[in-house]
């Protein structure tokens, strides 16, 4: 499905990114890992050759997305092994907690530079070499995106932001054959809240209150979101551009009652 394919992921040592790693990995593309934490992503890399029918190796790139120089490395990397580009996953991101009386200008700043104005960078450098290969885009945002939360201002802001930004450069590189799509997934069990804010008590509790907050009673998993990404950058998704695909259990359609 992705044989001769260049799959490029950011933020793949963990969670999401590492879980669509695998599944690209089982279909053959060759990879491209980056993240911050080296140990993890070779862990993740070693992972992906196992389950690559070929054994590929994916390139593992040590990059910080709010660094220009490292985005800007991080293309350079891909064109000078592989030549080419076919998928780019925007999947970096932070989540931090805080509401309008409380958060910070630091937090702020923080939180859009990761999960917005990175992937603005990386896609305006990658865009050239996708419109080469008539390739796709798959960002990762958040039901955070297209639903209001109290307590998590600028990170709504920021996938809300995301969302906009998949929209529009949809509508920009269309004519030119590059698909630009977005999943929101609702609480998945990566433990990126308990990163943001959370002991393991308190996530505990956040992940039984998931029950009542998703329609399907759960909070979903790494590997569901990465099935959808997958979906998207492939040709089983020929016709679907500018599109924001909720894997949230139902919840982005909720309302309290």
């Amino acid at each position: 499905m992705f044989t001769d394919k260049v799959v490029l992921i950011t933020g793949a040592s963990s969670g999401i990114g590492a879980e669509s790693a695998v599944e690209f990995s089982k279909l053959e593309a060759n990879l491209i890992l980056t993240g911050r934490n080296k140990e993890n992503l070779d862990k993740v890399a070693k992972q992906c050759t196992e389950s690559s029918p070929k054994n590929l190796k994916p390139l593992v790139v040590i990059a910080d997305m709010n660094k220009e120089s490292d985005v800007e490395n991080i293309v350079k990397s891909t064109i000078d092994k592989f030549s080419r580009l076919d998928v780019l996953v925007n999947n970096a991101g932070i989540l931090e907690s805080g509401s309008i009386e409380n958060t910070s200008l630091e937090q702020y700043d923080r939180v859009m530079n990761t999960n917005v104005r990175g992937p603005y960078h990386l896609t305006m450098l990658a865009a050239p070499h996708l419109i080469k290969t008539k390739g796709s885009i798959v960002n990762v945002s958040s039901v955070t995106g297209m639903r209001s939360f109290p307590n998590v201002l600028a990170y709504c802001m920021s996938k809300a932001a995301l969302d906009q930004f998949t929209r529009c450069v949809a509508l920009e590189l269309a004519p030119k054959g590059v698909r630009v799509n977005a999943v929101n997934p609702g609480v998945i069990t990566t433990g990126l809240h308990m990163k943001s804010s959370m002991n393991e008590q308190q996530y505990e509790e956040f992940l039984k209150k998931c029950a009542e907050t998703h329609a399907l009673g759960r909070p979903g998993d790494a590997k569901e979101v990465a099935s959808a990404i997958v979906f998207l950058a492939s040709d089983g998704a020929s016709n679907i551009a500018g599109a924001t695909l909720p894997v949230d259990g139902g919840r982005h359609a909720m309302c309290p009652r």
